[in-house]
């Protein structure tokens, strides 16, 4: 797999800005995500997941949260769907109506798997709301520490001042986990978020989801779904920000000492939305978010609109190693899901911990509601204002070995 583009100042200076600052104030950088007493212990993979060369099959029994069919291993399409992509390699994935909730195919949608960054959708959903984009903020040392090793960054530089806007990009557009763990300090801290989090994720019918760190790295028994990824992604799109943020294919972040308080240029990791390293941008994309770690793999979450239709498809660990083999699948799965939507009998809803609306009083007139909440976001041509104009500087990029990073 071809390897990421990285800002090359990232790690070194934010290893030796870390590492002087931390000398100074007496605060080691730790190795490892904060951990409450009695929690699983970081780094470790998530019990159950299946390890390199192990026979990766779904568990005997998942929920069936949703519909009964999403219960179901394998493939699960309804009458009247056109024959699924071949080639699906991914270890779960799920396509659905982001407008209606309706499901219109998956595959072991309720399978527990580490999630990585794609985690960051649920972080947003929960931090976003606490920590708008004009708030600004002194960034600490300590902020920084409990990263995981090889964790992706977007360069934030301890005693550097912020807006909370140019941290959000640092989430989305660079997956920076140390953009999270500054956030997380402003949201009280990271244990603080990680229990917002949960409970966030429980408001949202997330039931297959267990947080352990805020940035979606390899945690003893941090796992979520492809159905529980698909409802962040919804629900972060009801979300002017989010909307925003997740559409934006490059920005300008706040310079450092390399570059001499000069802002440089940053392109999204989600290669479908900015094209780069060889994928080309899908049509229509909304945005989301992408991730990869040792244990979770490759792992996606996209929206695209199209005809009046918005599509959510997510993808988790796909097993064939090919180019971007996450990003083909998920281009395949969008394009069958805007030839299945409202033709396919659905396998199930987002809409599971809806209230069922009570029986209409007899002489009164009926009240018109949106199945899904969404009819109103104007889905089209977000991602036409999210790119920001030609000829922004770029700073030297740098390649480094895929597999190394945490995003």
């Amino acid at each position: 797999m071809r390897a990421p583009i990285t800002v090359q100042f990232n790690r070194p200076l934010a290893a030796v800005a870390l590492t002087v600052a931390a000398t100074v104030s007496g605060v080691a950088p730790a190795a490892a995500h904060p951990v409450q007493p009695g929690t699983p212990t970081p780094g470790k993979p998530s019990p159950g997941v299946p390890r390199a060369g192990a026979p990766k099959q779904p568990p005997a029994s998942m929920s069936t949260l949703g519909g009964e069919q999403l219960g179901r291993p394998g493939p699960q399409t309804g009458e009247g769907a056109p024959p699924l992509p071949a080639d699906l390699s991914a270890l779960s994935w799920m396509v659905s109506d982001a407008d209606t909730g309706q499901v219109l195919a998956a595959n072991n949608a309720h399978w527990p798997l580490p999630p990585a960054s794609t985690l960051k959708m649920l972080f947003a959903d929960t931090v976003l709301p606490a920590v708008p984009g004009t708030v600004s903020h002194k960034v600490e040392p300590a902020e920084l520490t409990g990263m995981g090793d090889g964790s992706s960054a977007v360069g934030i530089v301890p005693g550097q001042t912020y807006l909370g806007a140019d941290l959000w990009r640092g989430v989305f557009l660079r997956s920076g986990n140390d953009a999270v763990h500054v956030l997380a300090s402003m949201n009280g801290g990271v244990p603080k978020t990680v229990t917002d989090m949960q409970a966030k994720a429980e408001s949202l019918g997330a039931k297959d989801t267990h947080v352990r760190s805020p940035d979606g790295y390899d945690a003893e028994g941090q796992v979520s779904s492809a159905y529980d990824l698909s409802l962040f992604l919804r629900s972060g799109l009801k979300n002017k920000d989010f909307r925003e943020y997740c559409a934006t294919a490059d920005a300008k972040f706040p310079g450092g000492p390399n570059t001499k308080g000069k802002p440089f240029g940053i392109s999204n990791t989600n290669r479908m939305l900015s094209g780069i390293g060889g994928v080309a941008k899908y049509p229509g994309l909304i945005g989301g978010k992408n991730g990869y770690t040792t244990h979770a793999g490759n792992t996606l979450a996209e929206a695209a609109t199209r005809d009046g239709h918005t599509i959510l498809v997510t993808v988790m660990n796909p097993q064939e190693n090919k180019h971007d083999k996450v990003y083909t699948e998920t281009r395949a799965l969008l394009d069958w899901g805007f030839t299945a939507v409202g033709k396919a009998k659905p396998v199930g809803t987002l809409d599971a911990l809806k209230p069922t609306t009570p029986p209409k009083p007899v002489g009164t007139a009926a009240t018109k509601t949106d199945s899904s909440g969404m009819g109103v976001l104007g889905w089209t041509g977000l991602g036409a204002g999210a790119a920001v104009a030609a000829g922004v500087a770029y700073v030297v990029l740098k390649r480094r070995p895929e597999r190394r990073r945490r995003v």
